[in-house]
């Protein structure tokens, strides 16, 4: 089945007439015979809208339920089910209600299009994903519904709606677009002029550049070289030179007085990538025609003339701006240049124009001078070539004047040529030129008749001398520069490293400034680096980071400084760097500005998860007061205010209830009060707990005073190892654990409590028969304000878990959460053992009173084996008020301030 075909009228701003011109294009084919349908068109109560909905075929709109109500949306298997042969869709950006068959309706429209169905649609400029940023700057609103700009490239025709913006504020006013009372601010806000202004040369340059594919595609589809003239495109022509600047300044200029002008700057390098282009000026030049709106094109290519022609044919290219040649009037002997080439062949359809400039006709320097080949092949090198280029002609000669055979002149030009060679090879160009004249008169001088005359008298004698000097020269250049194109080689190979070192430090986020900066010392072999930063536009300079002894506090103060924009600097200190090492210093600045701004960037976002975080727990803490706390507030309001009224004669019964209706609600508050306290603490990092040495069974007895009669099974043995903790937060996080296990679990199973020594840590495992957790939550319910599953409010603000997990982390240990097997979960609390051979003064040691504690109690026998006969009955406790030690008592093992909040001894906990 063949694939649908799109149409899109694309509009700059609403009420141009969109759906308008859509109705009357169905209208037209409806006329022909077309079988067109309205899938969905939206009239939006314009009344010419609606009269050209008359005589076309609706399909019905499906109803879809959201938030108690009914929303219309396009019926796609209804359409699909009908097939006509068009469908008209309105609003392709539209958002589907949830529940619908697709998120967006331009997904409704490739179902048709994909069933063969021609889809009529419509949508605004504004509406396109990639100028969602653009519009907001425009006109402040940012849209939020979009479709993706190749979804509407693909469409087979695309139509503009044009209105200019006085003539659509005509409309608005006249109530052709909005209700009358949405007019004022309509044209007062988002259809200001310079708002449709924007808008509709947006949607103008956007058509002219989907037209401009369409041309290119049907040019190479067909073939065509020839340029057509219907957008006038300026091609520059860049060296790398300091011309460069000026070239693209005037290119610019003649844009400019052509619609629509478009400047193309283009470097052609060589295939073999050794150039001689600087890479900073041409770097200068990409950010110059950047910034004057035109694009920098990097074009591989042996011959610059023909690669030129062939981007400026390629682009369809109007006009080409070259500069005049920095060749001087001797040099044009060895050909006509490059813009005298592409004048000559560029043909009738593109101009040339040659642009005169400061450097034209002062010369290129080609070739090394002396110290820079020095510097390229090495001092022992060089002084090897002059040695062989100078000492070693003379001794030949000497040698051979001292020899009876007589070898020949043509032998002995050959042995002096040999010599030439390889001084070429030790030293370089100007040894091997040295060592050719000197052996031509060496030659002359001793081997060509008449000798010890420096004149020759066989004109073949000349012509061979000449001969040698000119093999000489042609051979000691070939070989110098083989070296020099080896040493580039060899060096752009190590550029390219490092090159890619600093992309893949990029892309994977590893590099740090330090090692960003040690790295640089080490590649240039430099005593100190440093990234500076200025703090203002003339404030001083400040590190951002430096590795090195003595790092330079100024830019001005080192060897070498990169700036890096108008703030930053890198500053070498060691030694002056030559130039062509400052294009790798300079990707290392950038580098080191990217890590540095990453850092920045990585410290705002950890600032604004932290706002995010506070907010988030003020927004709950906000939640919890209002709720949670105002609740046993009204309860023991309204108990009190009961016991006051003297319109009842309470019994003993009732007024024992409402006594202990406020009792409750007073320990509610105070367990509730005492957790946000203990919370707001953790946050702010002001526990301070108070290590020491204790039995394990002296404390998780003491916790376990809020919790229901024979809800808790305890099982500590006497044999544990004594646990480095603080007493008072190891019984608060123990009691937060209990009573949240014993919340969950079933009535008639009751929570364990069991302790084990594992190496040299102790664990403790509450264990319940509850619901349990998910694997996915284990770690959000010790997140603070977090209650699993649903429970319902009233039953605690969520932090008794963050609580405790907080006090364990504090003392060096660690609270997690498992399955219980057979259903259930496991807290496991993991405290550190204390170093064996030590116990507890047995004055710090209380005696053991195991019937404070209302569970039953694991006794182990002295081998080790429970006894679960053995109960201890809280109803025989010598004090009822022993179950719960009364806040204001001081237990001797933790003698601390019981007024300090965070740490009440013996606090009855509540719900968690």
């Amino acid at each position: 089945m063949a694939r649908g075909k799109l149409r899109i009228y694309l509009g700059a701003a609403p009420g141009v007439g969109k759906t308008y011109a859509m109705l009357s294009e169905a209208h037209r084919r409806v006329e022909r015979g077309t079988d067109c349908v309205a899938a969905f068109v939206e009239h939006h109560g314009r009344s010419r809208t609606e009269v050209m909905l008359h005589g076309l075929e609706a399909v019905p709109r499906r109803e879809v339920a959201y938030r108690g109500a009914l929303f219309p949306e396009m019926d796609v298997d209804a359409v699909l089910a009908r097939r006509p042969a068009v469908a008209l869709v309105d609003e392709l950006a539209h958002t589907n209600v949830p529940g619908s068959r697709n998120a967006k309706r331009w997904q409704d429209v490739e179902e048709l299009l994909q069933a063969g169905i021609d889809v009529v649609s419509t949508v605004n400029i504004q509406h396109l994903e990639s100028l969602g940023d653009v519009v907001e700057t425009i006109t402040g609103v940012r849209q939020r519904e979009t479709v993706p700009d190749e979804v509407v490239r693909r469409a087979d025709q695309i139509e503009l709606v044009d209105m200019s913006p006085q003539a659509l504020r005509r409309r608005m006013a006249h109530g052709n677009v909005y209700a009358p009372d949405k007019v004022d601010a309509a044209l007062s806000n988002y259809f200001r002029p310079g708002n449709l202004t924007a808008l509709r040369e947006l949607a103008l340059l956007w058509v002219a550049d989907r037209v401009d594919e369409y041309l290119q595609e049907y040019r190479g589809r067909h073939g065509i070289r020839a340029t057509w003239q219907a957008r006038e495109r300026i091609v520059v022509g860049l060296t790398g030179g300091p011309e460069g600047r000026t070239l693209i300044r005037r290119a610019a200029r003649l844009a400019e007085k052509g619609a629509g002008g478009e400047v193309l700057a283009v470097y052609v390098a060589r295939s073999d990538g050794l150039t001689a282009a600087s890479p900073k000026e041409l770097a200068v030049q990409r950010t110059l025609v950047e910034d004057l709106g035109g694009t920098f094109h990097h074009v591989i290519g042996d011959d610059t003339a023909s690669g030129l022609l062939e981007f400026a044919r390629g682009v369809n290219a109007t006009q080409i701006v070259l500069g005049s040649s920095r060749r001087r009037p001797w040099q044009y002997a060895f050909g006509p240049g490059v813009g005298v080439t592409v004048a000559r062949e560029s043909g009738p359809d593109l101009d040339v124009h040659i642009v005169t400039h400061e450097e034209a006709a002062k010369g290129r320097r080609r070739g090394l001078p002396p110290a820079r080949s020095a510097a390229l092949l090495g001092r022992t090198r060089v002084i090897a070539g002059w040695v062989v280029g100078i000492v070693c002609p003379a001794l030949l000669a000497i040698l051979l004047t001292h020899v009876d055979a007589d070898p020949g002149l043509a032998n002995e030009m050959l042995l002096f040529l040999a010599l030439t060679v390889a001084a070429a090879l030790l030293g370089g160009l100007w040894p091997a030129l040295a060592s050719a004249a000197f052996g031509s008169l060496l030659l002359n001088y001793f081997f060509a008749p008449p000798v010890h005359r420096l004149t020759v008298s066989d004109p073949k004698n000349i012509v061979a001398i000449a001969v040698f000097f000119g093999v000489a020269v042609s051979v000691a250049s070939v070989v110098d520069l083989a070296a020099r194109r080896t040493h580039q080689a060899a060096r752009l190979r190590a550029e390219s490293e490092i090159l890619s070192f600093l992309a893949g430090g990029v892309l994977r986020g590893e590099t740090t400034l330090d090692a960003l900066l040690e790295r640089v010392r080490e590649t240039f072999a430099m005593e100190s680096v440093a990234l500076l930063e200025r703090g203002g536009d003339r404030g001083a300079w400040k590190p951002a980071g430096s590795v090195g002894p003595h790092p330079a506090a100024r830019p001005e103060d080192a060897d070498v400084d990169i700036p890096i924009g108008d703030r930053m600097a890198l500053a070498l200190s060691g030694r002056v760097l030559p130039a062509e090492d400052r294009r790798v210093l300079g990707a290392f600045a950038a580098q080191a500005a990217v890590v540095v701004d990453r850092q920045r960037l990585l410290g705002e976002a950890e600032g604004a998860r932290r706002l995010a975080e506070g907010n988030r727990i003020r927004t709950a803490l906000l939640a919890a007061v209002s709720h949670d706390l105002r609740t046993p507030l009204a309860g023991i309001k309204a108990s009190v205010s009961s016991l006051r009224s003297d319109d009842v004669e309470w019994s003993e019964e009732d007024r024992a209830e409402l006594l202990e209706g406020i009792e409750q609600g007073a320990d509610r508050l105070d367990h509730l009060v005492g957790n946000l306290l203990d919370m707001s603490r953790l946050q702010t990092g002001t526990v301070t707990p108070l290590i020491r040495e204790i039995d394990l069974d002296e404390v998780v007895p003491m916790a376990l005073g809020g919790v229901p009669e024979d809800s808790v099974v305890l099982d500590v043995p006497e044999t544990l190892p004594m646990v480095a903790v603080d007493p008072g937060l190891l019984e608060r996080a123990v009691a937060n654990v209990v009573e949240n296990a014993v919340k969950y679990s079933p009535a008639h199973e009751p929570v364990v409590v069991a302790a084990s020594h594992l190496g040299d840590r102790v664990e403790v495992r509450v264990v319940d028969r509850g619901p349990g957790v998910p694997e996915e939550a284990k770690d959000r319910i010790f997140e603070p304000f977090q209650r699993h599953g649903d429970a319902p409010r009233g039953t605690g603000v969520g932090l008794g878990l963050a609580v405790a997990r907080g006090f364990a982390e504090a003392m060096g240990g660690t609270l997690a959460a498992e399955d219980t097997p057979g259903g259930g979960l496991t807290m496991v609390l993991t405290l550190r053992a204390a170093p064996r051979g030590r116990a507890p003064s047995p004055d710090r040691i209380p005696e053991r009173d195991r019937s404070r504690a209302p569970v039953r109690i694991r006794e182990r026998d002295p081998a080790g084996a429970p006894d679960p006969a053995e109960v201890c009955d809280p109803a025989e406790a010598r004090d009822p008020a022993d179950a719960s030690v009364a806040p204001d008592s001081i237990d001797p093992i933790d003698p601390i301030d019981p007024t300090d909040p965070i740490r009440p001894v013996r606090q009855k906990a509540g719900p968690s």
